[in-house]
C-alpha cells in the first residue's frame, strides 16, 4: 500500500470487486435505469408495518443476493462496513443481525457506500481480511421524517430539494479474482462553506466533491480524461453544476466525462423529484445496478466513484448550524 501526495493511498495488490446487488423502491423503478437493478419494489412498505422495517428488509435482501451472486459463502466473509442514514444506523444492524459476520457500522451520510468500500480495500490490501462485505441503504418515507417533515404534513418542497432514495446497494469484495479493480482511493476532508439550507443539499456538498476530485487528480498527476467517467453521488442538477463551474475555475473541463446518480436515477420532466435524487443508496445502487456491468463488460474501463455526505442532523438544523460536507473518492480499473 502507497500514500501517494496529500491524501490519496495507491493498492500495490488491488482487490476486486467480486460482484454486487442493488434493490429499490417503486418510484427508482420507475425511472430511466429501472432496467440495471436486480429488484425494483411495487410499494414502500414491501410488507413490514413501519418505513424503518422496510428499509432494513432492503439492506437484508440486497446483501443476501450480493453474497449469492457473489458465489462466496457468508461464513467465509471476514468483515462487513454497512451504514444508513437512520439514527444509530438501525436499518443495518438491524437488517444485519442475522448474518454472523463481525460487523463495523458505519455513518457518512450520503457518503456511507464509498466510505465502506475505502476501509474494506485497505484490510484487505494489509491482510486483515480475506473478503469483505460493503453495503448502504436508504429510504425516501424514514429520511423525510428524521431530516425534514413527516410525510403527513404534507409540505411543500422548494425547487433545490432532492428524493431520496429508496434503496440498497451491496458489494462484496476479495483480495483474489479478475476485476474490476479498486486501485486507488482518496479519503476526503470536511468541508463546510457555510451553507444552512437543508432543502438544498447539493449545494452544501458540491464544494467537497470538488475539493476530493482535484486532490485525487492531483495527488496522481491525472487528467479528468483518464477516466472514462467520473461520478459523484448525490449532488443533483444543482450540485453537479457547481462542482462544474468551480473545476471549469480551476482549469479542469470535466464536462465530457463527469455526470452524478441523482441526476442520473430519475427522469426530471416526468417524475417531479425536483433537483434529483441522493441518500446512501443513491450511488449505491446505481454503481451495484449499472457501472459495474459497463465495467465488467469492459464498455468502460476506468472511473473514479466521489461518494458525498451532508454530516448534518434534525439538531444542527433547528439550532442554526451550517452544513459540512464530506467526499469520497475511489479509483475502479479493469
Amino acid at each position: 500500500m502507497k500514500r501517494i501526495g496529500k491524501q490519496t493511498i495507491k493498492f500495490d495488490s488491488p482487490p476486486t470487486i467480486v460482484d454486487v446487488a442493488s434493490i429499490v423502491g417503486p418510484k427508482e423503478g420507475e425511472g430511466p435505469m429501472s432496467k440495471y437493478f436486480d429488484v425494483c419494489l411495487e410499494d414502500e412498505f414491501w410488507g413490514e408495518k413501519t418505513w424503518e422495517k422496510a428499509e432494513s428488509k432492503i439492506i437484508k435482501e440486497t446483501v443476501n443476493k450480493a453474497i449469492t451472486k457473489s458465489n462466496i459463502a457468508a461464513a467465509d466473509i471476514d468483515l462487513c462496513f454497512a451504514g444508513d442514514l437512520l439514527n444509530q444506523c438501525i436499518s443495518s444492524s438491524f437488517g444485519l443481525r442475522e448474518l454472523q459476520v463481525p460487523f463495523f457500522g458505519i455513518f457518512g451520510a450520503c457518503s456511507t457506500f464509498v466510505e465502506g468500500m475505502c476501509l474494506g480495500s485497505i484490510c484487505i490490501e494489509s491482510g486483515a481480511a480475506n473478503n469483505v462485505l460493503c453495503a448502504a441503504s436508504s429510504h425516501f418515507c424514514s429520511a423525510e421524517k428524521q431530516f425534514r417533515y413527516p410525510l403527513e404534513l404534507g409540505n411543500q418542497r422548494p425547487p433545490s430539494a432532492q428524493w431520496t432514495v429508496t434503496g440498497s446497494g451491496a458489494v462484496i469484495m476479495s483480495k483474489e479474482g479478475e476485476g474490476p479493480y479498486i486501485t486507488a482511493i482518496t479519503p476526503g476532508k470536511i468541508v463546510d462553506m457555510g451553507i444552512k439550507d437543508a432543502n438544498n443539499m447539493g449545494a452544501a456538498m458540491a464544494p467537497a466533491a470538488f475539493d476530493t476530485l482535484i486532490t485525487h487528480l492531483k495527488d496522481l498527476d491525472r487528467a479528468p480524461t483518464y477516466y472514462d467517467a467520473i461520478i459523484s453521488g448525490d449532488l443533483g442538477y444543482i450540485g453537479k453544476d457547481i462542482v462544474i463551474d468551480l473545476a471549469s475555475n480551476k482549469g479542469y473541463n470535466i464536462k465530457s466525462v463527469y455526470n452524478d446518480c441523482g441526476v442520473l436515477m430519475f427522469d426530471k420532466q416526468s417524475q417531479d423529484t425536483h433537483s434529483g435524487g441522493s441518500g446512501c443508496a443513491c450511488i449505491g445502487t446505481i454503481f451495484s445496478g449499472y457501472f459495474f456491468k459497463q465495467l465488467k463488460q469492459r464498455k468502460m474501463k476506468r472511473i473514479l466513484l466521489i461518494a458525498t455526505g451532508a454530516l448534518m442532523n434534525a439538531t444542527t438544523t433547528q439550532q442554526g448550524e451550517s452544513i459540512p460536507g464530506i467526499a469520497h473518492a475511489i479509483s475502479i480499473e479493469v
